[in-house]
């Protein structure tokens, strides 16, 4: 199916006297072809703003609990909840004759005079308007942030005109109800789209822009044309000229012009506070302009990295999928965000007011960049039903966005992807049984990737992680990155511009790498299996005695024992040329920055800390001791004692014995040992004395991973970032010290 649109809106913004509420007003002509061999007696469009309704089924559906107090911000949202929703004003055809409609939730009914026969157009114009969500309130993937200060708006602005839904061959209308989570389905088509906000805001859309000389002065005219072919960002809009904006608020209003062509969707954003940026990065025979729009707020992680990280993004994704086609790729900052749409996104990461940023702030806004620009690929272009297979959008993409992220920085910290972390997630949460031990995991609140977006728990870990990592275990472990990235790319290559389903894309990585998957799939996909080689289990914790001189030794003993990371040594291996390799532009403090040194003001805070412990409790920072917890499991039924030897890593052993009566609750326990030295291996009956007929579920790798056992006696307080602290210590010209 194809559908074209023909898009005219205006936003109200109230910063020019226009109104008490920011509001959009809408008219659209949609001429829709009709490619299935089926004849239509109607239509169907998702109205996905309705869910602003307060009757709306994902208002009615969200669940709550009452703390002990209710904040008056929270209890006025519950007595005035946000009205919004699509005020529909008119449903004609191409002559203006009224169309019979029904609106059902968030979807509508266009009922045709006629059928539409196979391979026949149909048009038809739509009038609406709505009342815009403040996002820091009322949450969603579109709407406004409003900076009190100076009275003005950043506009994020999507799902914003009545779209079609797509009609599929195998299920036809996909009309499932938007709810929230669920994504879009949706069609390919063309665009023309215009856009009138106030005549000092800067506009950036799906698209390209049309009418540069009605928009834009002559000098930034000529820097968006520098920037077509610019290896580094230029400047298109300044900040000064950004903040002049802000404070003089022009009068007057202007329209912007955009052109898309088969896209799936359009979506903009507008304020007077853009700085604007840009440079040209070549993927394959064509040149895509990577921009970026932010405020002045976003300085200076925005300015230096935002547009490179877009780039970056572009190249990389083409590589491993298939080449982006299309003219532009935008990234927006605004803040507490992160949504994609075609050839633009919107994404958070916002610093500190003094300029100044975390590592996690740094980073989590470049991942947050590659993924929604990511996005372009997984669904834009390979056109996946979000609706129903979250993880076809989400979990392809976040895995992309791994190899992207990996190639950025050798040593970039990827929050998905690494098979150690799904590792929790997998095995379930902790279930208490009869007694007071931890008898079992519970996988109530996990389902199988292959279920509904609606009806996912774990979102996150379901739709993002646990496909990511099931990849790239494909990738490293099972098929090798050389069959894997064939069968990838021809995946990509094979469904771009189509509407693939799970069955697809299980069918064209076993086609073009010749390996059978099969166990695979429905293992990762189709169930809540864990992996789990091992029927015992041991945690190991430590006790940190918080000396910081200690800490900083024993944090570079567990570091040195890490195991390596396989995607980084072979990256390094293969001598990937990473961005901060090669442009030094972009490396900043943290590229340097060694967060296991111990400050003087770690030791002076540890010396006051110990003034307020018991001599008891000073005792033991001194003590070598070490915490294990086993647990046993009754697979047989027969009871018998618990005979254990511990191996120490001084070479000496031990051996506990524990009465049969252990299991008198349970075939499920676990103990806690004290231990004065580090256990080097455990293993239950040494000296066969049990009759145990598998020995190979009784012993306990000899190389643990510990975390450790919290001995603070209360919270700490927290600190300046340590970029911050590092400014105050050269401003002051000492080290900070403690209080």
């Amino acid at each position: 199916m194809k559908a074209d649109y023909d898009i005219k809106v205006e936003i109200d913004d109230p910063s020019t006297g226009s109104g008490q509420t920011p509001k959009l007003t809408g008219t659209e002509t949609i001429t829709y072809h009709n490619q299935s061999p089926d004849k239509l007696e109607y239509l169907w469009l998702q109205l996905d703003g309705n869910i602003y309704e307060p009757g709306s089924d994902a208002n009615l559906i969200r669940t709550g609990t009452i703390g002990d107090s209710v904040g008056l911000k929270t209890l006025r949202g519950w007595l005035e909840p946000f009205d919004g929703g699509f005020r529909i004003t008119s449903v004609t055809d191409a002559s203006g004759n009224k169309l019979k409609h029904t609106i059902n939730r968030t979807m509508m009914r266009i009922d045709l005079p006629k059928p539409l026969a196979s391979g026949a157009v149909y048009s038809f114009k739509i009038g609406w308007w709505f009342p815009i969500n403040d996002r820091m309130k009322v949450g969603g993937r579109s709407g406004y942030e409003y900076f009190e200060e100076e009275d003005n708006y950043l506009y994020t602005v999507a799902q914003f005109y009545p779209r079609m839904c797509a009609y599929m061959d195998y299920s036809g209308w996909m009309h499932k109800q938007f709810l929230g989570s669920g994504e879009f389905t949706l069609d390919f088509g063309d665009y023309d789209l215009s856009i009138t906000v106030p005549s000092d805001h800067i506009v950036g859309a799906t698209g390209v822009l049309q009418n540069e000389s009605a928009v834009l002065s002559g000098e930034q005219r000529s820097r968006l044309a520098k920037a077509r072919s610019a290896d580094k960002p230029v400047m298109i809009v300044t900040p000064e000229e950004a903040a002049n904006a802000e404070k003089t608020k022009a009068g007057g209003k202007k329209t912007w012009v955009f052109k898309a062509q088969n896209v799936r969707d359009v979506a903009f954003a507008s304020s007077r506070k853009f700085i604007w940026d840009g440079q040209n990065q070549p993927v394959g025979k064509h040149n895509v302009l990577c921009m970026s729009y932010y405020p002045k707020e976003g300085n200076p992680l925005w300015e230096q990295y935002s547009t490179k990280v877009v780039a970056h993004t572009i190249k990389t994704y083409s590589k491993y999928t298939c080449d982006y086609i299309y003219p532009v790729a935008i990234s927006v900052h605004t803040d507490r965000i992160g949504m994609e749409y075609p050839m633009i996104c919107f994404n958070g990461g916002r610093p500190e007011k003094d300029g100044t940023y975390s590592e996690r702030t740094k980073y989590g806004m470049i991942g947050v960049i590659i993924h929604e620009v990511g996005h372009n690929f997984f669904p834009m272009i390979i056109n996946s039903d979000e609706r129903q297979w979250t993880w076809m959008d989400e979990g392809l993409n976040t895995f992309t966005q791994y190899l992207t992220e990996q190639e950025w920085d050798r040593d970039y910290p990827s929050w998905r992807g690494k098979p150690r972390n799904i590792v929790d997630y997998m095995k379930g949460d902790p279930s208490t049984g009869s007694g007071s031990a931890t008898s079992a995991r519970s996988k109530a609140r996990i389902e199988p990737i292959m279920t509904n977006s609606e009806s996912i728990t774990q979102f996150g870990n379901n739709a993002y992680g646990k496909p990511c990592t099931a990849l790239n275990i494909l990738r490293e472990t099972v098929m090798g990155r050389e069959l894997f990235d064939h069968a990838f790319k021809t995946y990509a290559e094979r469904w771009k511009f189509k509407h693939p389903t799970p069955a697809d894309f299980f069918r064209t990585m076993e086609d073009a790498s010749g390996v059978d998957l099969d166990w695979f799939w429905r293992g990762w996909f189709y169930t809540t299996d864990h992996v789990d080689l091992a029927l015992s289990d041991l945690k190991y914790k430590r006790m940190d005695p918080r000396d910081p001189g200690l800490t900083e030794q024993l944090k570079r003993q567990d570091k040195d024992h890490q195991v390596a990371d396989l995607s980084r040594e072979r990256n390094i291996e293969n001598k990937v040329a990473f961005v901060v390799d090669r442009d030094p532009a972009a490396q900043d403090f943290y590229n340097s920055y060694d967060p296991l040194t111990a400050t003087d003001r770690d030791r002076a805070e540890y010396e006051q800390w110990k003034k307020g412990l018991e001599p008891e409790e000073l005792a033991l920072l001194n003590a070598d001791i070490h915490l294990y917890e086993l647990q046993f499991k009754n697979i047989g039924g027969l009871v018998m004692p618990v005979i254990l030897e511990w191996e120490y890593t001084d070479g000496s052993k031990e051996v506990d014995r524990i009465p049969a009566e252990i299991w008198k609750t349970s075939d499920e326990v676990s103990k806690v040992f004290v231990k004065r030295k580090e256990v080097k291996s455990v293993t239950l009956d040494p000296f066969l004395e049990t009759a145990d007929c598998d020995l190979n579920n009784n012993s306990w790798p000899p190389r643990m991973i510990p975390t450790r056992f919290d001995i603070y006696k209360e919270r700490e307080r927290e600190h300046p970032n340590p970029m911050q602290m590092e400014r105050m210590k050269k401003e002051v010209g000492v080290e900070m010290k403690g209080e």
